[in-house]
């Protein structure tokens, strides 16, 4: 009895760390630090992998953690929320804090140890997620602006830690996943709309789901399809695109494209919901693609 009773505490713990750290988001964005890596690397060099890997977690994760204590009583509010370690008292704000702490300084000193920029721009993201977005989403919808520079940063940052240098290459890369999280979080604040109302997030460019929102969700869909395929007119220094490769990027962000259109034709939380899974679907196979043609061109 013991032993099973033992067993649920240790599912908990390691299921609220997953929560405070949201490991799903973390991990995706650990993906985008790799590709970032290997499309800027000569030589891949396995140990800086692993470093940028760990690096990459415990910031993302210390962004989250600060997140979650700044907002627990706004996530109390919201259904989607309101189970989180923090806002539900299954873990207090102090283990909160010494989590995310502890994630910011092994963080640092970890991406440090590849190098100095990398470093940097690992903790400019912490600063902006935690001190910027968070505190700008119940005032204003600028806040999805902010929010999408550190947001940004992972895919390039990938680049900085291979070639300890930012230029037109990274500068692309972060450009590519700035344009896309506009219509990511807008898809994403559509269908979730009555939740983060009750929290006073404003979320949407207009501030409701109208026609102007998902004008603006075309808007940036194209201007990210136009940055995606860039590189193949050598514009864009090493970072470079076989023409077969920007004709699949293209094809897949006139996919993306379409169900931003179907939004702004249905005006629906479920053509919302299909949009973002589509922007999260692009991104992926868009890094994937840019990765495959470097190694086989």
């Amino acid at each position: 009895m013991a032993r099973a009773k033992s067993s649920t505490v240790k599912h908990t713990v390691i299921s609220d760390f997953k929560e405070i750290t949201k490991m799903r988001l973390s991990l995706s964005v650990v993906f985008s630090s790799l590709a970032g890596y290997l499309l800027g690397v000569e030589t891949i060099n396995i140990q800086t992998l692993i470093l940028l890997a760990l690096g990459g977690y415990f910031m993302v994760g210390a962004s989250n953690g600060f997140n979650q204590i700044i907002e627990k009583d706004l996530d109390a509010l919201m259904k989607r929320t309101q189970n989180r370690p923090v806002p539900s008292g299954r873990m207090s704000v102090r283990s909160a804090f010494i989590i995310s702490s502890i994630f910011t300084l092994l963080g640092i000193i970890i991406l440090y140890t590849i190098n100095k920029q990398t470093a940097m721009f690992g903790a400019i993201s912490i600063f902006l997620y935690a001190c910027a977005y968070t505190p700008l989403k119940t005032m204003t919808p600028i806040a999805v602006f902010v929010g999408a520079i550190p947001g940004a940063i992972p895919f390039m940052l990938g680049w900085v830690a291979a070639t300890n240098d930012f230029g037109i290459e990274p500068g692309t890369l972060f450009a590519l996943q700035f344009f896309w999280q506009f219509p990511h979080f807008w898809a994403i604040g559509w269908f979730l709309y009555d939740d983060y109302e009750k929290a006073g997030f404003k979320m949407l460019p207009t501030g409701k789901k109208d026609k102007g929102t998902a004008v603006q969700t075309i808007m940036y869909t194209i201007w990210t399809i136009i940055v995606s395929i860039i590189p193949v007119f050598g514009f864009t220094g090493k970072l470079q695109l076989s023409i077969v490769a920007a004709i699949i990027v293209f094809i897949l962000g006139l996919g993306m494209l379409n169900f931003a259109i179907r939004l702004f034709k249905e005006m629906t939380a479920k053509a919302a919901r299909q949009l973002m899974l589509a922007s999260v679907l692009y991104i992926t196979l868009i890094q994937i693609v840019y990765v495959v043609d470097k190694f086989i061109n």
